[in-house]
């Protein structure tokens, strides 16, 4: 399962018979997830532009999983009835929902936002689980080995475009004076305007508080989610294309 975007190098995780689920009653989201995701493409450019949490390549997955198979965003409303009264309502948002013959999928993209969207996501996922709502919840998320090799693409990136001082750098984001004081610093740490710019860039853009691979593992090690059947997927490094 999966096979064709692990061997690109995609992390791939199935957590509390997910994988059976996937296998046996959604065969066809596999599919279309996999497909969806061979297909994934983010020139460098891309990162230095817009490092938030809606980002192009958000925008192109959202997209094409809402416009071409057909997972929408949906609101989940549910409300506890005793003898005639309301006495509970809950709700919940998912930004891509599909019903299959076997079951409710909900997923959620995490390209970069503030890592405790983690544990709304997956607290959500195991609300819906628990109330028999959803089947299956998934997340898509900067892989480890994107996220560990994120200052390498900068660096690189300002080598190939020339980026040797702040005047060139706004030619792609105009810094803000707390970036352009921490960048020259950097710069003379590191002994390079490119290395101490990548350096820079990646801590405040892509930094270790924001979505990736080991802050989505640190909840999962905590249990965050459980008993909720995951899909857990981290786009990799060599999907960039400098």
């Amino acid at each position: 399962m999966f096979e064709k975007i692990r061997e690109k190098g995609f992390q791939v995780v199935t957590l509390h018979h997910a994988e059976a689920i996937l296998k046996h009653d959604m065969s066809t989201a596999v599919d279309e997830l996999e497909a969806l995701l061979l297909d994934v493409y983010i020139p460098v450019v891309e990162l230095v532009q817009g490092g938030g949490g809606e980002g192009e390549l958000t925008q192109r997955l959202r997209k094409t999983l809402s416009d071409t198979y057909g997972w929408k965003k949906h609101h989940f409303e549910i409300k506890k009835i005793v003898d005639g009264k309301e006495k509970e309502s809950l709700s919940h948002e998912v930004d891509h929902v599909k019903v299959f013959t076997g079951g409710t999928f909900a997923l959620e993209i995490e390209w970069n936002n503030k890592d405790p969207f983690y544990d709304r996501d997956l607290e959500n996922f195991k609300r819906l689980h628990a109330e028999g709502v959803i089947s299956i919840g998934a997340i898509i998320t900067r892989g480890a080995s994107l996220q560990d090799g994120l200052r390498e693409l900068i660096e690189t990136f300002a080598h190939k475009e020339g980026i040797s001082d702040i005047a060139k750098v706004s030619k792609f984001y105009t810094p803000t004076e707390r970036q352009r004081d921490i960048i020259k610093k950097t710069s003379v740490s590191k002994g390079s305007f490119e290395q101490g710019w990548a350096h820079a860039f990646v801590s405040d853009k892509f930094g270790e508080a924001t979505t990736h691979w080991r802050k989505l593992e640190d909840r999962l090690h905590r249990g965050v989610g459980n008993p909720c059947p995951l899909l857990l997927i981290g786009i990799p490094k060599n999907v960039v294309a400098i």
